[in-house]
């Protein structure tokens, strides 16, 4: 079995990837908040961290992946105010069009997708636990955590205790023992909300990520493998679920942290301010999902991509290329009476050791594009040299399915390879008017 190297951000180092368990991995990616439409940022996880889900399970491993909806939040009770439904309709609806995009993106549904509502009643227990256990206190109906109870804060993001103090970001609350603390149930009057021994309220969002994880992966002793998400939350989203887990667990809840980069348009950060958020509805409508995969794939999941004209129209040329090679060959080899689907490469193990190396997808395109061309290669020959060709069109098909590159390909019925026969056959006759008529017919079916 390939190795696979994964940048840490936890001591910021590449590291050989060792599982928990043999054989098995456990993932876990921070999802949206969902209360508006989903903006091209928040794809940028789903897609890197599905090709990662990819490449185990193509290695053999049995792989659990999870993405929750957090879906209790101040932007969710604002949001459905504005629109005068309840926050579960709102919630519901904005999940129902992200799973939607998953899709058109190439990806794959998480195997579990949890959500803070519907484990409540742990989270609540979870809090009371930490409290139980003199890791946090109760203030005024809220709960903090005690930060600097906590070994080695700060290891993940670098905002350390004394760095935090020298006046890093330090949230300031009168109900706090100490600025550092940070609330992990919260009093609330307004929008949904549970009822405690503390007060009426609902959890903080850090609390929300670490009792999931606890809770799914119970046999794990709520450990997992890999956690992963997006570069901003770091700090303190990420660092702040490790010094929940230390406190509850005793432990730094992941043992590799992989956090991805942002994504800019036109080379300047996306943001409200200045009107440049793009909605993912809305690029995947005019440019097509898995080009707009591909486009980020051509970036190295740690590096700032930026989405622009430019860019994603070369992503459309690449994907229309792959598109249409691979339909010629898969429909050469069905004709040969070979099922192209069942093919499997004798040797892919450049394209392994490539996209193995800390997920190094512009270097795993590159690979792509280079069998790619030998494929096409191999269909220009006179006669088709079958042998080659199936060995050239199992690698394309291998890396196009760890990289998430899912493309429309025909399966030609006996009627189609009849007025194949009839076309070939006008052709080699010189009866170009007949070849053409029937070539419309194929045109017309989807299969030339």
């Amino acid at each position: 079995m390939h190795e696979i190297k994964i940048f840490n951000s936890l001591g910021n180092k590449l590291e050989t990837f060792k599982p928990i368990k043999e054989g098995e991995v456990s993932i876990y990616c921070c999802g949206p908040t969902v209360y508006n439409d989903p903006h091209i940022g928040n794809f940028r996880p789903v897609i890197t961290f599905d090709v990662l889900r990819r490449l185990f399970i193509r290695l053999g491993y049995k792989v659990t992946f999870v993405s929750n909806y957090t879906d209790v939040d101040d932007k969710i009770i604002n949001r459905a105010k504005e629109l005068g439904i309840s926050e579960k309709e709102l919630t519901e609806s904005i999940i129902t069009e992200f799973e939607r995009l998953i899709h058109e993106t190439g990806s794959m549904v998480p195997d579990i997708t949890p959500k803070p509502t519907v484990y409540m009643d742990k989270i609540i227990e979870y809090v009371d636990d930490l409290v139980e256990k003199g890791a946090a206190y109760a203030e005024g109906g809220d709960v903090y955590l005690k930060v600097r109870d906590i070994p080695d804060y700060g290891e993940l993001s670098g905002n350390t205790i004394d760095a935090l103090e020298s006046g890093a970001r330090i949230s300031v609350n009168d109900k706090k023992k100490d600025p550092l603390d940070f609330a992990l149930w919260k009093k609330t009057t307004e929008g949904i909300k549970w009822t405690t021994k503390w007060c009426d309220g609902r959890p903080g969002w850090h609390t929300e990520c670490c009792v999931m994880i606890n809770s799914i992966f119970k046999d794990q002793g709520g450990l997992i493998d890999i956690h992963s998400g997006g570069f901003d939350l770091k700090f303190p989203h990420h660092e702040n679920e490790i010094a929940q887990a230390k406190a509850h667990n005793g432990h730094k809840l992941a043992n590799y942290w992989m956090h991805n980069g942002f994504i800019n348009v036109n080379n300047e950060k996306m943001s409200k301010s200045l009107g440049n958020v793009m909605l993912m509805k809305d690029v995947v409508a005019g440019y097509g999902g898995i080009p707009f995969r591909m486009m980020l794939l051509a970036a190295h999941y740690r590096a700032p991509v930026s989405f622009s004209e430019d860019t994603i129209k070369e992503a459309q040329v690449k994907f229309k290329q792959l598109q249409d090679s691979v339909k010629k060959a898969s429909i050469t080899l069905q004709l040969a009476g070979i099922d192209p689907e069942t093919l499997v490469p004798a040797d892919d193990s450049k394209f392994l050791d490539t996209i193995c190396d800390d997920l190094n997808t512009p270097n795993a395109l590159a690979v792509l594009y280079e069998e790619n061309k030998a494929m096409n290669n191999s269909l220009r020959k006179n006669p088709v040299d079958l042998e080659e060709l199936k060995e050239n069109y199992a690698k394309v098909r291998s890396a196009e399915r760890v990289l998430g590159i899912s493309l429309a390909l025909p399966v030609l019925n006996e009627e189609d390879k009849e007025l194949y026969k009839a076309y070939y056959e006008a052709k080699a006759n010189k009866d170009f008017a007949k070849s053409d008529e029937i070539r419309g017919k194929l045109i017309e079916r989807n299969v030339f």
